[in-house]
């Protein structure tokens, strides 16, 4: 079912969760390049998602290591299996064997297994670590996603703000929003035809100054790619977008697909 009017206000939750229908997510984040009050429940929804990641992250207590090689050590092992035998006359042998009672009789497995514990705890250890390391990345992410979402923000919000909008020659519509006073611009661009992996689209501000890189368009999702912030704009200029390697190139390689005159 489509979500209309209002009802696009109720899609921020499943939007955070990455859970929007397909269907419904370019017309949900087109959404949120007007609506101040969905862009901050976007905000404040990805800063509790962060918090609960931080509280279930527990690290290993510093009695872990010690409960753990004294538990393995009290836990019965079974003997290995000979060369062409079965479980079944295993357990016979080991009812048959005589009992010679040893002090060191028990020492090597015991060695053996205190290696294989203290080798537990360590992938304990690693795993806390490597968790850590993804909830700090994430939250990396996140804090680069807040600083974005604020620059639109900015953007949307100032006296000057302007809306463009024009047709893509290979299919697909771009969209800006432009304020000339803060000398930038968000760029939104819906219906792309997919590139092969070996390419990728190429924002360029081409001016008075030459032809200047503006970014990468990240890959599109379910439909729609950005949105995506441009700095320093310069007097003159035009946004253009072109189909350059998926590294990126210093100078365009190829004609315009689309050329929005940003006037100013």
């Amino acid at each position: 079912m489509r979500a209309r009017g209002a009802d696009l206000h109720a899609l921020v939750g499943a939007y955070v969760m990455d859970a929007v229908p397909e269907a419904e997510l370019a017309r949900f984040e087109r959404h949120l390049l007007t609506c101040e009050q969905c862009r901050q429940d976007v905000r404040g929804l990805r800063e509790a998602a962060a918090r609960l990641g931080a509280a279930t992250a527990v690290p290993p207590r510093p009695e872990l290591r010690e409960q753990t090689m004294q538990a393995v050590v009290r836990v019965r092992q079974q003997s290995p299996l000979m060369p062409g035998e079965s479980r079944q006359r295993r357990a016979g042998r080991r009812r048959q064997a005589p009992r010679r009672p040893s002090r060191t009789a028990g020492a090597g497995p015991r060695r053996w297994l205190a290696t294989v514990a203290l080798a537990a705890v360590v992938a304990l250890a690693a795993t806390a670590t490597v968790f850590g390391l993804h909830l700090s990345s994430m939250q990396g992410r996140l804090t680069a996603a807040e600083q974005r979402d604020t620059a639109i923000a900015k953007i949307l919000g100032a006296r000057d703000a302007t809306t463009l909008t024009a047709k893509v020659s290979t299919g697909g519509t771009a969209t800006v929003v432009m304020s000339h006073r803060a000398r930038e611009l968000v760029f939104v661009a819906s219906g792309l035809p997919r590139l092969p992996a070996a390419q990728a689209y190429e924002l360029w501000l081409m001016g008075p100054a030459g032809d200047i890189p503006a970014g990468m368009l990240p890959p599109a999702r379910r439909g729609m790619s950005g949105p995506m912030v441009v700095y320093r704009l310069g007097p003159g200029e035009q946004l253009a977008m072109t189909v350059e390697p998926a590294a990126g190139s210093r100078e365009p390689t190829s004609v315009p697909l689309v050329l929005v005159a940003l006037g100013g």
